[in-house]
């Protein structure tokens, strides 16, 4: 069963004074002014005990409607209704019309401000809602689930979006987009590397997008990330995908960490190290117990498979984590040798809803480190070999 929740909410707040508490609304008044527009709808009143803490009742309809009515002590007055997939939502929208009017009413005038959110849908086949980075809620203009799979590591879901194409979402975090080359290119140095005949090794990435551009080496842990967006996210990843070797790449489904143990030992050395891995982890375990010392591992372990001139690119984190950036930052002053790093802030489409004005483009800011060393480390043996 699908369910439509539609949220109006009214702030209202005492004129002139904000201090007078006679001022306020007067909860068993303002209810009792409600209470015929509720009985037109033949609603039925249950009314719960808030402790002195305002007032809450609820209301229900024989269509399956159910109004949540709240009137806090400090002002602020809130209307949720809810409704079945089916209902007449011109039907709804009056109702709410008639509240938000009887409320005005009521309250003399005295309402800072008035605001009616759009409708959730709920338990549909389709789930339309992603949080950011930085635990917003953002509603997608998704309109059909493309794949949906559970691998041994993780949840795998590609779905569509009118606006993004398809979009890759492991374990409930958006990662990539067909849209996103934006993303692709920062996390690359945006077009200022020069990459040939240069041995790259990519931790993650499973998507493709990376590789696709730099058609060199990458290694992935979940062979079934791989198969989706070979299938699914082509507009990302292209052909790069259809054979996990080529002329000048090898795609390595492993677990990267003892990958790179292995590559410390044997001393084979990169020019560049690309850190698209999960901002996530699926699992710290059995190396670390905590994300940032996960982190702090994957740092040192690339950093020593570095060649002397080499460069390290990861993704960091959404631009309004300061504080995680911040101690990213002083993971940086740990490592095994002093490096040097600069950031960059890259708007990525599908990270968040993308609203084209004017003079101006509503995205989602992502930052992305690059590392490179400053003391000059050991010089090993060069190889060919091609990771992601």
């Amino acid at each position: 069963m699908t369910f439509r929740a539609v949220a109006s909410k009214l702030t209202i707040l005492a004129k002139p004074c904000v201090c007078c508490c006679a001022c306020l609304p007067d909860c068993p008044s303002t209810v009792r002014g409600l209470h015929s527009i509720f009985q037109e709808q033949e609603m039925t009143e249950t009314v719960h005990d808030t402790e002195g803490h305002g007032y809450l009742a609820t209301f229900i309809g024989k269509n399956g409607r159910l109004v949540i009515l709240r009137v806090h002590s400090q002002g602020l007055v809130t209307v949720d209704l809810q409704c079945c997939e089916g209902d007449n939502i011109a039907q709804v929208d009056n109702l709410l019309n008639a509240l938000e009017k009887k409320l005005k009413s009521l309250l003399h005038g005295n309402i800072r401000g008035v605001k009616r959110l759009p409708a959730l849908t709920r338990g549909a086949a389709v789930d339309r809602y992603w949080p950011t980075a930085d635990g917003r809620l953002v509603e997608y203009d998704i309109d059909r689930v493309v794949y949906d799979e559970d691998s041994a590591y993780q949840n795998i879901k590609i779905l569509h979006s009118q606006q993004f194409g398809n979009i890759l979402i492991l374990n409930g975090d958006v990662n990539l987009a067909e849209s996103d080359l934006p993303y692709t290119q920062a996390i690359m140095g945006r077009g200022k590397e020069n990459y040939t005949g240069k041995e790259v090794l990519i931790l993650g990435g499973g998507d493709g997008g990376i590789l696709a551009e730099a058609v060199k080496l990458n290694v992935y842990i979940d062979q079934m990330v791989i198969d989706g967006c070979r299938t699914h996210m082509r507009k990302a990843c292209g052909s790069v995908l259809d054979n996990l070797k080529g002329d000048c790449y090898q795609v390595l489904v492993e677990d990267c960490v003892p990958v790179l143990k292995k590559y410390v030992e044997e001393g084979k050395t990169f020019d560049y190290v690309i850190n698209d891995l999960t901002a996530v982890p699926i699992s710290t375990a059995p190396e670390e117990d905590s994300t940032w010392e996960f982190l702090q591992l994957i740092l040192d372990l690339s950093i020593k498979v570095l060649r002397p001139t080499g460069k390290y690119f990861t993704q960091g984190n959404c631009a309004n984590l300061t504080e995680a950036l911040a101690l990213y930052e002083e993971q940086l002053g740990r490592l095994s040798c002093p490096v040097d790093f600069s950031k960059e802030v890259v708007c990525v489409p599908s990270y968040m809803e993308l609203q084209i004005l004017t003079h101006f483009m509503h995205l989602s800011l992502w930052v992305t480190f690059h590392i490179w060393v400053i003391k000059a480390a050991p010089t090993y043996n060069s190889f060919w070999v091609l990771i992601v």
